[in-house]
């Protein structure tokens, strides 16, 4: 008996003591809103738009190809139309390993610059929840149910926009 009310007496102590500051911030809005993230996310589309005109072209020619090699078959000795197939196949299988290196690329384009821009935002934050006297920022996606006045992501927006930073594509 005595042990459980000292655990309830210390229990007590501390959950008064401490007045933690909480707040949680949403890193894709961020990403998505803020100049500098827009920026990014037109820059990334630009190559996107470019990469997919580039492969649709690509793609229609070997369509027509294979089209024309059909109509052909039956007017070809069979090592011919082997040998033709042969050479498409080889075609389409350098066009996949090109679309699929394109696509690596975009997306470490993507990464690299995800990175450049939460370097710049990491010391923003941090100087947000100093001044602030925040203990501890939370990512948005782990919060079930949290008061809409706990979010900062708004305030870390303008702060990111009111910085003069900014990338270089």
């Amino acid at each position: 008996m005595r042990k459980l009310i000292t655990f309830i007496f210390f229990f007590n102590l501390l959950t008064l003591n401490v007045n933690a500051e909480i707040a949680y911030i949403d890193m894709n809005l961020i990403l998505k809103e803020s100049k500098i993230g827009k920026s990014l996310n037109n820059h990334i589309s630009k190559i996107k738009e470019e990469h997919i005109l580039k492969y649709k072209k690509i793609e229609n020619n070997l369509i027509k190809k294979e089209k024309v090699l059909i109509n052909q078959q039956n007017i070809m000795a069979k090592n011919e139309f082997e040998k033709k197939l042969t050479l498409l196949s080889d075609e389409i299988k350098n066009y996949r390993e090109e679309k699929k290196i394109s696509e690596n690329k975009l997306n470490k384009i993507r990464v690299d610059n995800t990175k450049e821009i939460l370097k710049i935002l990491n010391p923003i934050i941090t100087n947000f929840v100093e001044s602030n006297a925040i203990l501890i920022v939370l990512p948005k996606k782990n919060i079930i149910v949290g008061k809409k006045s706990l979010d900062i992501t708004n305030q870390i927006i303008n702060l990111l926009n009111n910085n003069s930073e900014k990338l270089n594509f």
